[in-house]
């Protein structure tokens, strides 16, 4: 089989790490079939299509709707690379599910409005697939809503016509859509469980999502409700596009 890879933004090793293991545990991939890039580490390498079943991308720290002298050097290469890389992804309709941050790659790329409208604290939230969602071969096996994890600063207020809208959530109104055929972005976290979003909380506890006061509220909220449908997105894919 031709490998995956996972492209990953989180400079902090632990939740790095933990992603990494999420994607593993629940693609049913073995380390030597998910090859992991840490982009906050370096550049991109180059990416050969043709030798990948597919693309995953994981969340991180960036926010497309920052102003511009607000975002890093690391952050104006990742985006410059991930632009070039969509270039070829989107032409070619080539497997790629970006998982949180993925909405703001292809969503950027697409031209689609990014902004603070729609963000949504961390918690659990339920998502609605709309009629196209229901369809969809990489949905068949949840139900038409199920609990997902989500905390975000920024979201899609509008898609543009080239993009298929696959679920919303009360508060967000584009947490799933597609391009073609095979490209995904989720706006919730489909890697995610109860111990990988619990670590998530506590490494990023002073990076803005909540106030200092609110730790155990937060970690309340993650455990209001089980979440145990959105990760069946990932083994999916795999069984969808392993080649």
């Amino acid at each position: 089989m031709k490998p995956f890879v996972l492209l990953a933004t989180r400079a902090e090793d632990v939740p790095a790490d933990e992603e990494y293991a999420l994607f593993l545990r629940y693609s049913g991939l073995r380390e030597s079939e998910l090859v992991r890039v840490r982009l906050e580490a370096g550049a991109m390498p180059p990416l050969d299509l043709d030798e990948l079943s597919g693309i995953f991308v994981g969340g991180g720290p960036f926010n497309a709707s920052d102003a511009p002298e607000k975002k890093s050097a690391v952050q104006h290469r990742v985006e410059a690379e991930f632009a070039a890389l969509l270039g070829d992804v989107v032409a070619r309709d080539f497997p790629f599910l970006g998982a949180c941050y993925g909405v703001g790659t292809v969503g950027a790329f697409l031209g689609a409005t990014i902004d603070r409208v729609h963000s949504e604290p961390i918690s659990v939230v339920p998502v609605t697939m709309t009629d196209a969602g229901r369809d969809d071969p990489l949905l068949q096996e949840l139900p038409p809503t199920f609990e997902a994890f989500v905390g975000h600063k920024e979201a899609i207020s509008a898609l543009p016509p080239s993009a298929v809208l696959l679920a919303s959530s009360p508060a967000c109104p584009v947490q799933m859509f597609r391009v073609g055929q095979n490209v995904y972005a989720t706006q919730f976290h489909p890697e995610l469980d109860v111990d990988g979003i619990t670590t998530r909380i506590h490494a990023y506890a002073d990076h803005g999502y909540f106030a200092g006061h609110e730790l155990e509220l937060t970690l309340d909220a993650v455990r209001r409700a089980p979440v145990s449908h959105p990760s069946r997105i990932l083994r999916t894919f795999v069984e969808r596009y392993a080649r």
